[in-house]
């Protein structure tokens, strides 16, 4: 076994100790290293990609068309007159390619869906593969944003209308929408050094740990969910948004790595505590896995003025590496209007921050000082995500919006599904999903399954040793399974997190069966410790 210094490991990141925990599971050359610690998915959306493939191929004869008396390699901005046109003589020699039928259907689907017109919508997918201007607006492209707007309407508003208009501010991903945004609230004033945020616990551990940064120096208050109340919150936990002192409420919805929604009482709940007694309230709510989710409803829907909405399409489309993600935020928000109540000292330093964007700085929105900020106000003018990965967002979201039967999604819940059942079932325990399990990751609770195999004398020892890092680490060199310290993301008890996105129903299997096994190994070192026979607790 390793020598493992527990203390220093505990104090790491749970992203940053599996790098530790992967090198010991390399250590046996001969034997494939299953890595479940980290949520990078093994399947993508084929379809929206080969639109991508065949729009760059239009894109690039419609370039050559500028230019082509040169025989320099010279190419050209796209003609806007006839575009449509043109297109559907390219797709008539490409009739049966799977990318050119999606985007015909896109074209007829966003004039006939979304009122947008056709040539303005293909000059701007044109131009966005070709890479040829900065992105204008710099928030978003205007059709793109019309686009993904309808998409998440879809899946994060469930049956609840959209009241009022919202705004988005493209992003390098999930990971940039977070920076920007406590970057922007400090910069702001909204947050100050001291100022509480709360933090729906267990929760994704950046947020646990940008909070304790120096330059925001944030005073967490955690706001548990209950493990035993199918990860909702009890009623004393949201108690503590009463306190005026909590500036920010923070949480994934889904969880990470509960894998849970919020119920429809539990969001009936937190609408009501915020309309009657916190309307100041700031909630950013991550959505990354609403999709896999049934009947998912976002606080975006619930709680609109309140809410700023981060969603990206790295998990669910398989695009990690895309850098695709949104930050969404209502006309009508809590944090235009905290800005408009600041004290006249504050506005004008403010103003005087952002006074070579607008002639009135003091009136620009809190979604534009995001995209200010993000390129230190100075550059705001070459902002934005690059259109290349705005085109390839909106394609995905044209996916969404165009599988009418759900095809797509029905496939990939069902595929993360199985390997939860898989998993499990390798373990010797039996498993049944609620409405509200999503199953994108899990939480294998070591200390309860434990005691739910051997007994609870064998939980408590398990527990009093603190074995869960050991366990992680045993796992490794063992079996050559990597999976995640829960503590790492605020799980109370002994877990280890499992993403059941990433590897083949086989490879759960064989988690499960090491994971069971290197569990045995404990309870013969527990029966050795204690003198009791080897016998299974009933």
């Amino acid at each position: 076994m390793l020598d493992l210094d527990i203390a220093k490991l505990s104090a790491l990141s749970p992203f940053e100790l599996k790098d530790q925990l992967a090198a010991a599971a390399s250590s046996d050359a001969e034997r494939l290293m299953l890595n479940a610690g980290r949520g990078n998915p093994n399947f993508l959306a084929t379809l929206p990609r080969y639109a991508f493939l065949a729009l760059g191929e239009f894109a690039m004869q419609e370039a050559a068309r500028s230019y082509a008396y040169l025989d320099s390699g010279f190419g050209g901005l796209p003609e806007a007159r006839g575009i449509v046109q043109r297109f559907e003589a390219y797709a008539s020699h490409h009739a049966t390619g799977e990318g050119v039928i999606f985007l015909r259907k896109a074209i007829a689907y966003v004039k006939d869906q979304l009122g947008l017109d056709r040539d303005a919508f293909l000059v701007e997918m044109v131009a966005a593969f070709l890479g040829c201007n900065y992105p204008t607006p710099p928030r978003m492209l205007r059709h793109v944003e019309e686009i993904v707007k309808a998409y998440l309407a879809q899946e994060m508003f469930g049956p609840i209308p959209c009241s009022g208009d919202f705004s988005l501010f493209a992003t390098e991903g999930g990971t940039a929408a977070m920076t920007y945004i406590f970057q922007s609230l400090a910069v702001n004033k909204l947050i100050r050094p001291g100022d509480r945020i709360a933090l729906a616990t267990p929760i994704f551990s950046p947020y646990l740990e940008i909070p304790a940064l120096a330059e925001y120096d944030l005073d967490v208050v955690d706001v548990r969910m209950d493990e035993h109340a199918d990860w909702q919150f009890p009623e004393s936990e949201m108690a503590k948004l009463l306190d005026p002192a909590v500036k920010v409420f923070c949480l994934v919805n889904p969880s990470n790595p509960p894998s849970n929604k919020l119920s429809n009482a539990t969001l009936d709940a937190l609408a009501r505590l915020v309309a009657d007694a916190r309307p100041d309230l700031i909630i950013v709510t991550d959505d990354v896995y609403g999709t896999f989710a049934d009947d998912f409803v976002s606080l975006f829907a619930r709680c609109p003025r309140n809410t700023l909405c981060v969603y990206s399409f790295s998990k669910f489309f398989g695009a990690t590496g895309w850098r695709l993600g949104t930050i969404g935020l209502h006309r009508d928000n809590v944090l235009d209007a905290a800005l408009a109540s600041q004290p006249e000292d504050e506005k004008q330093a403010l103003a005087r921050r952002y006074s070579s964007l607008t002639a009135e700085p003091a009136a620009l929105r809190f979604i534009d000082r995001l995209v200010a900020d993000s390129r230190a106000v100075a550059l705001n003018h070459t902002a934005g995500l690059s259109v290349p990965q705005q085109l390839q967002m909106a394609l995905f979201a044209l996916n969404g919006l165009m599988d009418r039967e759900g095809r797509y999604k029905t496939a990939a819940k069902q595929l993360i599904r199985k390997r939860y059942q898989t998993l499990y079932g390798s373990m010797g325990i039996e498993v049944q999903r609620g409405p509200n399990d999503v199953n994108y990751y899990t939480l294998i609770d070591l200390q309860e399954l434990a005691g739910k195999i051997y007994g609870s004398a064998f939980e408590q020892w398990f527990v009093e040793r603190d074995l869960g890092i050991r366990f992680l680490f045993r796992l490794a060199e063992e079996t050559g399974v990597v999976l995640l310290p829960g503590n790492g993301f605020e799980v109370v008890d002994t877990s280890a997190r499992v993403s059941l996105a990433n590897l083949t129903e086989v490879e759960y299997a064989s988690i499960g069966k090491f994971t069971r096994q290197v569990l045995d190994e404990y309870f013969k070192d527990f029966v050795a410790a204690v003198g009791m026979p080897a016998t299974l607790a009933p």
